[in-house]
Protein backbone atom coordinates (compact mmCIF):
# COMPACT_ATOMS: atom_id res chain seq x y z
CA UNK A 1 0.00 0.00 0.00
CA UNK A 2 0.98 3.53 -0.58
CA UNK A 3 0.07 7.03 -0.26
CA UNK A 4 0.67 10.25 -2.42
CA UNK A 5 4.07 10.78 -1.50
CA UNK A 6 4.57 7.19 -2.25
CA UNK A 7 5.20 5.82 1.73
CA UNK A 8 5.36 2.02 1.28
CA UNK A 9 3.70 -0.56 3.45
CA UNK A 10 3.70 -3.89 3.53
CA UNK A 11 1.74 -6.56 4.97
CA UNK A 12 0.46 -10.15 4.75
CA UNK A 13 -3.38 -11.60 4.74
CA UNK A 14 -5.81 -14.55 3.64
CA UNK A 15 -8.55 -11.71 2.54
CA UNK A 16 -7.05 -9.24 0.51
CA UNK A 17 -10.45 -7.58 -0.54
CA UNK A 18 -11.30 -7.10 2.86
CA UNK A 19 -7.69 -5.51 5.03
CA UNK A 20 -7.56 -2.96 1.57
CA UNK A 21 -10.92 -2.14 2.41
CA UNK A 22 -9.99 -1.33 6.22
CA UNK A 23 -7.08 0.72 4.82
CA UNK A 24 -8.64 2.49 2.27
CA UNK A 25 -11.55 3.78 5.53
CA UNK A 26 -9.44 4.05 8.29
CA UNK A 27 -10.57 0.78 9.60
CA UNK A 28 -7.62 0.10 11.78
CA UNK A 29 -5.47 2.57 13.68
CA UNK A 30 -2.01 2.44 12.81
CA UNK A 31 0.68 3.01 10.18
CA UNK A 32 -1.57 2.82 7.14
CA UNK A 33 -4.03 5.17 9.13
CA UNK A 34 -1.38 7.47 10.28
CA UNK A 35 0.06 7.87 6.54
CA UNK A 36 -3.07 7.55 5.04
CA UNK A 37 -1.98 4.67 2.73
CA UNK A 38 -4.89 4.16 0.38
CA UNK A 39 -3.73 2.59 -2.90
CA UNK A 40 -2.91 -0.95 -3.55
CA UNK A 41 -0.18 -0.53 -5.70
CA UNK A 42 1.35 -4.36 -5.86
CA UNK A 43 0.38 -7.52 -4.09
CA UNK A 44 1.15 -11.14 -4.92
CA UNK A 45 -0.75 -14.25 -3.59
CA UNK A 46 0.46 -17.72 -2.17
CA UNK A 47 -1.42 -20.79 -1.39
CA UNK A 48 0.93 -21.34 1.86
CA UNK A 49 0.51 -19.17 4.66
CA UNK A 50 3.97 -19.41 5.62
CA UNK A 51 5.11 -18.76 2.16
CA UNK A 52 3.19 -15.31 2.00
CA UNK A 53 4.66 -14.57 5.15
CA UNK A 54 8.31 -15.71 4.16
CA UNK A 55 8.06 -12.96 1.62
CA UNK A 56 6.98 -10.29 3.25
CA UNK A 57 10.05 -10.84 5.82
CA UNK A 58 11.86 -10.93 2.25
CA UNK A 59 9.91 -7.51 0.53
CA UNK A 60 10.19 -5.31 4.59
CA UNK A 61 14.56 -6.18 4.30
CA UNK A 62 14.91 -4.59 0.69
CA UNK A 63 15.88 -1.37 0.53
CA UNK A 64 13.67 1.40 -0.42
CA UNK A 65 14.92 1.61 -3.99
CA UNK A 66 14.64 -2.41 -4.52
CA UNK A 67 10.96 -2.05 -3.54
CA UNK A 68 10.47 0.41 -5.65
CA UNK A 69 11.61 -1.69 -8.68
CA UNK A 70 9.39 -4.62 -7.81
CA UNK A 71 6.40 -2.40 -7.69
CA UNK A 72 7.48 -0.55 -10.97
CA UNK A 73 8.23 -4.29 -12.88
CA UNK A 74 4.34 -5.24 -12.38
CA UNK A 75 3.15 -1.23 -11.63
CA UNK A 76 4.62 1.26 -13.61
CA UNK A 77 2.41 4.47 -13.07
CA UNK A 78 1.72 3.03 -9.35
CA UNK A 79 -2.27 2.73 -10.46
CA UNK A 80 -4.08 1.68 -7.94
CA UNK A 81 -4.65 -2.42 -7.87
CA UNK A 82 -7.96 -1.89 -6.25
CA UNK A 83 -9.73 0.79 -8.12
CA UNK A 84 -12.97 -0.28 -8.86
CA UNK A 85 -13.50 -3.15 -6.45
CA UNK A 86 -15.73 -1.33 -3.74
CA UNK A 87 -17.84 1.44 -6.48
CA UNK A 88 -18.79 -1.60 -8.53
CA UNK A 89 -20.01 -4.09 -5.68
CA UNK A 90 -17.33 -6.41 -6.44
CA UNK A 91 -16.63 -7.08 -3.44
CA UNK A 92 -18.56 -5.93 -0.25
CA UNK A 93 -16.73 -6.47 3.13
CA UNK A 94 -18.60 -8.64 6.00
CA UNK A 95 -18.49 -7.27 9.00
CA UNK A 96 -16.19 -9.10 11.61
Amino acid sequence: MTNRSKTLYTGVTSKLETRVFEHKNGCKHGFTSRYKLDRLVYFERFGAVHAAIAREKQIKGLLRIKKIALIVSQNPTWKDLSKGWYEQHRYQPQSA
